[in-house]
């Protein structure tokens, strides 16, 4: 029992096959079928989240590698270890903005852990010029996906609130 509290029960959690996703932004939740977007309400792209940030700052809410930061730096593409794939898209119909008011921090092929800084953006900008500020946090491929557990929390803080936990097949 001792040794058990003390390093916990390493086989269990291995074999639960659970990947813990923390908020990628700091905000308010918003289920993704309230997304005014049927892109991403409808789920076509897959099932997830979505966060309306109150702050312009997008960080990896899990460790992965990054596979693609969109030229137009709006969306980031990711990748865990356990090949679950997760797509970061900040607003809505941002691609139009062509980049304007948005920093990569990272490239393709990058190492990330959770908590690291993915994109930095001007969040006023973002709420002039888009349609919404409202960040879409997508599962790609469901099909690796058993089960996922969504967060209840109504407030989120980038990289500590747990948002999505998902359990591999």
């Amino acid at each position: 029992m001792f040794f058990k509290k003390l390093f916990g029960n390493k086989t269990e959690t291995a074999s639960n096959n659970n990947n813990v996703l923390v908020s990628p932004a700091t905000g308010s939740l918003v289920a993704l079928e309230e997304v005014p977007d049927p892109v991403f309400a409808e789920k076509m792209m897959g099932d997830g989240l979505a966060v309306n940030p109150t702050e312009g700052v997008i960080v990896a809410p899990i460790d992965a590698e990054v596979l693609q930061v969109f030229p137009t730096k709006h969306a980031v593409g990711l990748k865990t270890s356990n090949n679950i794939e997760i797509l970061i898209h900040i607003g809505l119909e941002t691609v139009s903005m062509k980049g304007e008011g948005f920093e990569a921090h990272v490239k393709e092929g990058d190492k990330v852990k959770k908590g690291d800084k993915l994109i930095s953006f001007d969040l006023d900008l973002v709420r002039e010029k888009a349609k919404s500020t409202i960040t879409p946090v997508i599962i790609t491929n469901g099909d690796v996906v058993e089960k996922l557990e969504k967060t209840t929390e109504t407030s989120l803080v980038k990289g500590e609130t747990t948002y999505l936990t998902i359990t591999t097949k």
